[in-house]
C-alpha cells in the first residue's frame, strides 16, 4: 500500500475509534421527581389510586405491607406499639418508623415531590441498597391529618412512589422496592402543631 494512503487510513481509523469511545462514555443524568404540588394534575394523572386493603392502606400492588420480622419474630423495621412507647421523642423524630440503617424522608405540606433538602438522604439510602444487594425494602408513605382520609392515602402513595422512582433513577433495582401508603392512619406524632404535622409527612424505609 502507498505510504501516504496507509498513513491516511490509519489516521481515519483512529479518529473514528475516538469518536465512538467518547459517545459511549456519556453519563446518565438522574432526574429526580419534581417538587410540584400533589393537587391538580399530579393527583389526576400518572399512577392510578388502588382500592384500599383490609386495614385501610393503599399499596402499589393493592396489598398491605406485612409486618417486617427479624429472626426472633420481633418487628425489625417497624416500631411496634410497645417499642414506640419505649422510644424517646428524639429517637422517633430522627428515625420515624424506618429501619435503623435508613433515614426517613420528609415532605413539605401538600407536596409529593422530593425536595432539595431531602435528596441527599434518598441518595444515601440508595447507596446502601446498591452496596447490599440482598436488601429488599418497602417504602411507606405517610401524611399529616389535615385533609380527607382518601386524599391523604393518595398523597402518601405519591410520596412513596416518587421516592422509589428517585432511587431507581440512582440505579436501585425496582424489584427490590415495594410501596404502600398509610396516609394519616398511622400518625407517629399526635400534637396539633406544625412540628408534629411536619414529622408525620414522611416516607419510611422498612427492611422486609
Amino acid at each position: 500500500m502507498n505510504p501516504v494512503l496507509k498513513t491516511t487510513f490509519l489516521a481515519t481509523a483512529l479518529l473514528s475509534s475516538l469518536v465512538l469511545l467518547g459517545s459511549g462514555c456519556s453519563k446518565k443524568t438522574v432526574v429526580p421527581p419534581d417538587g410540584t404540588s400533589a393537587t391538580g394534575s399530579e393527583m389526576s394523572g400518572g399512577t392510578n389510586i388502588n382500592y384500599p386493603s383490609a386495614d385501610g392502606s393503599y399499596s402499589e400492588d393493592g396489598l398491605a405491607a406485612p409486618e417486617s420480622m427479624d429472626a426472633n419474630g420481633d418487628a425489625y423495621g417497624n416500631l411496634s406499639v410497645n417499642n414506640e412507647q419505649n422510644q424517646t421523642e428524639e429517637y422517633k423524630r430522627e428515625h420515624g418508623r424506618s429501619s435503623i440503617i435508613f433515614s426517613p424522608v420528609y415532605f413539605d405540606f401538600d407536596q409529593a415531590g422530593v425536595n432539595a433538602e431531602m435528596r441527599p438522604l434518598v441518595t444515601s439510602n440508595a447507596n446502601y441498597m446498591k452496596d447490599n444487594l440482598e436488601t429488599v425494602i418497602v417504602i411507606e408513605g405517610n401524611s399529616d391529618e389535615r385533609g380527607t382520609n382518601e386524599y391523604n392515602l393518595a398523597l402518601g402513595e405519591r410520596r412513596a412512589i416518587n421516592v422509589k422512582e428517585y432511587m431507581v433513577n440512582l440505579g436501585v433495582d425496582p424489584m427490590r422496592i415495594r410501596t404502600v401508603s398509610y396516609g394519616e392512619e398511622r400518625s407517629l406524632f399526635t400534637g396539633q402543631n406544625e412540628l408534629d404535622w411536619s414529622q408525620n409527612r414522611r416516607a419510611d424505609f422498612i427492611v422486609e
